[in-house]
This record gives C-alpha cells, sequence and structure tokens, in this order.
C-alpha cells in the first residue's frame, strides 16, 4: 500500500513540472481544431511567451510515466500535445506568381479596392467567415496543378466565397458561371440540382477552364480577362492591337471597365491578406486541414433526415451543398455524394446505421397528359399554394412536358411547407448579388424584397453607389 501510495505522487508531481508551462484551455467548440484529449476532456492548446522556448524545440513529444511496482495497477499514462495546423494563408502567400501592376492607372484601381476592403471590415470579415468551408480545397487544388495562389482568391473576387451567389448575367456558385459555360464543362443544369453551385464539381471545372485560357493566351493576367469578359472578346483585341502595332498584354487592351478592374482587384486582395494589420481588416486564420468530406448516397434521402442524422443545421447544409434544388436527394444512376463538415460524417454515418425508419417521405409523381396543377394538388389532399411552393410552380397553372413533382407523404411535411417563407430551402445564410453593368441599388433591394437602408446599413454603404464587379450581402 505504501509502494502503491508512492508511486501515485511520483506521477502527479512528474504531471505538474511537465504541464505547468502550458495553459490548456476547455473548448467544446467544434470549430476548434487544435486539441489533445485527457479524460475525455477537449482542451485548446495556446502557445504564449514563456511557452516558446518550449514549443519551439519540441512541437510534438509525449510524456510516458513509468510502470509502478504493484503490478496489479499496471498502467502508462501519456500525455501528447499535437502540433497547431499551419494556417491556410501562410501556403496562400507563398504561391503568388502573378506581378503587382507597373502602369500607373492600374496601380491606383489597386489603391482604390485597398481603401474599399479596409472600409468595409465586417463586409470583409463575413467573407472570410464564409470562405473557411470552402478555401482548403480550393487552395490544394489549386496547388495540385502548379497554378498561380492568386486563383485561389478568385471566389473572392467572384462571389465572396459564397456559393449561393447570383448576378443579373444569370451566373452562380463560387466562381460565377454563366449557364453555357457551365454546361461547355460539364456542371448539369436541371430540376434537380444546378451544378454550378457544387463545391467540388464547379472548382474543378474552373481549374479547367482557365487552364485552358492560359494556354490560349499565354498570361494568367490574360486568362483572368477571358475569364471574365469572355475569351472572343478578349481575342478580338489582342487582334485589334497587332494591326495597330500596339502591345497586346492585358494591361494595354481595350477591355470593359469591369474587366480593366479585374486583376487590380484581386491584387488588392492579396496584399490585405499578405499584411491584414496594414488594411485594418481581420483576416481569419483558417487550419490547412480539410473542411467537408465526402458521403455517398445511394438511395432516395430526405433533406431534412440527413440534417437529423449528422445533426447538422439546414444553413450547414446547404452552404455544403447548394446546388441541390429540393427537399430530397433522388436516387440516380450512380450513386451521388454530398458534403458535410468533417466532425459530423461519423456521427451521420453512426445514427444512419442505427435508423429504421424510411429514408424519404416523399412520392414522386408525372402528372398525366393534360392534368392540372390544381388537380393533382387536390387528388393528393395537398393545399394548392403549399404545392405550388414545394415544385416552384409559382404562376403556372399547368405542367410542363415531363414534369416531375414531389407529393408529400407526412402531414408534418405539408404543414411545414405551409409557413409563409419556406420552400425548397430555407437559406438562413447570406445572400449575395454580383455587381453587373445596369445594376442599381434600388433595383437589387426590389429583386430580394429588401430596404435600400437594410442594403446600405448591412453592406456598410456611403450611398446609393455601387461598383461594377463587387458582391453585395443581402439580409434574409
Amino acid at each position: 500500500m505504501n509502494q502503491l501510495t508512492t508511486n501515485i505522487f511520483f506521477i502527479c508531481l512528474v504531471l505538474i513540472i511537465f504541464i505547468s508551462p502550458i495553459n490548456l484551455k476547455a473548448e467544446s467548440s467544434h470549430n476548434h481544431c487544435h486539441c489533445i484529449n485527457a479524460q475525455q476532456q477537449t482542451f485548446e492548446y495556446i502557445e504564449e511567451a514563456d511557452s516558446n522556448e518550449i514549443s519551439q524545440s519540441k512541437k510534438n513529444f509525449y510524456l510516458t510515466i513509468p510502470k509502478p511496482l504493484n503490478e496489479k495497477s499496471l498502467f502508462t499514462t501519456e500525455v501528447g500535445i499535437q502540433e497547431r495546423p499551419e494556417n491556410i494563408w501562410n501556403i496562400v502567400n507563398k504561391g503568388y506568381r502573378i506581378p503587382d501592376p507597373k502602369k500607373k492607372w492600374a496601380k491606383k484601381v489597386v489603391k482604390k479596392y485597398e481603401r474599399w476592403y479596409s472600409e468595409h471590415p465586417v463586409y470583409t470579415y463575413r467573407m472570410f467567415e464564409r470562405a473557411k468551408r470552402y478555401i482548403y480545397y480550393v487552395v490544394h487544388e489549386v496547388k495540385k496543378r502548379n497554378m498561380p495562389m492568386e486563383i485561389a482568391l478568385l471566389p473572392i473576387i467572384e462571389s465572396a466565397y459564397n456559393p449561393i451567389a447570383r448576378s443579373n448575367a444569370k451566373a452562380v456558385g463560387l466562381w460565377q458561371f454563366i449557364p453555357s459555360t457551365g454546361k461547355n464543362y460539364g456542371l448539369k443544369q436541371n430540376w434537380w440540382k444546378d451544378e454550378r453551385s457544387n463545391v467540388i464539381l464547379s472548382t474543378n471545372a474552373s481549374l479547367n477552364y482557365l487552364e485552358k485560357l492560359y494556354k490560349q493566351f499565354g498570361t494568367w493576367e490574360l486568362a483572368l480577362a477571358a475569364y471574365n469578359a469572355g475569351e472572343g472578346k478578349v481575342s478580338r483585341e489582342i487582334k485589334k492591337n497587332k494591326r495597330r502595332k500596339r502591345a497586346t498584354d492585358y494591361y494595354t487592351i481595350s477591355l470593359p471597365r469591369e474587366t480593366d478592374e479585374y486583376v487590380s482587384k484581386l491584387i488588392a486582395m492579396k496584399h490585405i491578406i499578405q499584411n491584414p494589420s496594414k488594411y485594418n481588416v481581420e483576416v481569419l486564420e483558417i487550419p490547412n486541414e480539410p473542411y467537408f468530406g465526402e458521403v455517398t448516397i445511394t438511395e432516395q434521402m430526405d433533406i431534412d433526415l440527413i440534417l437529423k442524422l449528422a445533426d447538422i443545421s439546414s444553413e450547414e447544409f446547404e452552404l455544403l451543398n447548394a446546388h441541390h434544388k429540393r427537399p430530397l436527394i433522388p436516387k440516380e444512376s450512380q450513386p451521388t455524394t454530398i458534403l458535410l463538415p468533417q466532425y459530423k460524417i461519423n456521427t451521420y454515418s453512426k445514427n444512419l446505421a442505427e435508423h429504421d425508419g424510411p429514408l424519404s417521405n416523399w412520392i414522386l409523381y408525372k402528372p398525366k397528359r393534360r392534368e392540372s396543377i390544381m388537380r393533382v394538388a387536390k387528388k393528393f389532399d395537398v393545399n394548392l399554394s403549399t404545392f405550388k411552393r414545394i415544385n416552384n410552380l409559382n404562376g403556372r397553372v399547368t405542367f410542363r412536358r415531363n414534369s416531375t413533382v414531389l407529393i408529400p407523404k407526412s402531414n408534418e411535411l405539408k404543414s411545414k411547407y405551409t409557413l409563409k417563407g419556406t420552400g425548397d430551402f430555407n437559406y438562413t445564410s447570406v445572400g449575395t448579388h454580383h455587381v453587373s453593368k445596369g445594376d442599381t441599388l434600388g433595383g437589387i433591394a426590389r429583386k430580394y424584397k429588401v430596404s435600400i437602408e437594410d442594403l446600405k446599413e448591412f453592406n456598410e454603404l456611403d450611398s446609393h453607389i455601387i461598383i461594377i464587379g463587387t458582391t453585395i450581402d443581402i439580409p434574409q
């Protein structure tokens, strides 16, 4: 008994000596990934000035307590300190290859956008907050292709890293694909989904397109100009300058104002991320580790059920799976995938294995020839306005040819969609509008049914003036 007491005393003494220089802060939030586990309690590792020597000499170490002499109480205790993942912006900052402009007018544009972002700290904070879900994937895809890291910043310029962003030109998603270009690069757009908002597919399509443009035009500046204004426009302006025996670089050819400022805006954002304190902008530290993972769906499955099984909000699901336009994932010839936060995949898999109920509470119905919307709603005992809202049929009285409609099986589903403001998706996240030529603040306010004053306040705008090529956050 005395020997056991001695052993326990020795263990406690060693633990106090080794752990006391380290500040372990209890933390339960899933947003913090730099942790260790000790007796099933999560702690965040925080470096302080007095522990620099320890962290520099041994970034990873384990302390093993010797076995006690009494073999009946045999055990080994380990305390592990995991290295903090590298900040993703460090990787981004090391990979820039597009030079700053040398022409005075372009330098002025860079300064203009540096000021704009600096004067809108709430807007930039929301933008970086959104980016944390996608930036790891984008950065590593850019790195894999050996492209300049400025390309990973392009969704900041295009959509403020918002997958549900839309423009007046009907461009959609992080990379703002218009319908025709999306189809050219294999992004399906149908009643069920719009893959221009699919994080993985749209990123790969965009990088394919940019690589093609780079091979075609020879510089990244011209490739970016063609991405924004169209390759036809850039080709024509290059030919025009060749005929006039003028330079054919991006900063010399004649381009629309938005395209003229496109690269300068990207350079401005690069400067801000390189030195945020200089511009009074908070660039959130984002760990160099994946935020989401892919999960395969082989059967028709309700999105509501996925939310319950994964224990996530509808907002979280929609921001990772914005391409799904209906309240269920249909069974397809090939298994489809959804994205879930990494920390929720095990929860989802475990709960799915234990789930013994139906995977879907919807009926897929193909209306017969000449069957009216009212008749189908009555046939399935669904309120007409609810039926229209579920199937996005507002303003219609008849079906299009070869239509498919969704019929809710349960009264619970029927009542959910009777509520004002609910629909196929309930985007509780901030919407985004990409400002195009001809847009006005009043027009944007009318389009999204918000007041001009709310738009100004939400985006920290001092006047009604908006800049083509920027994005406006829409409060919802």
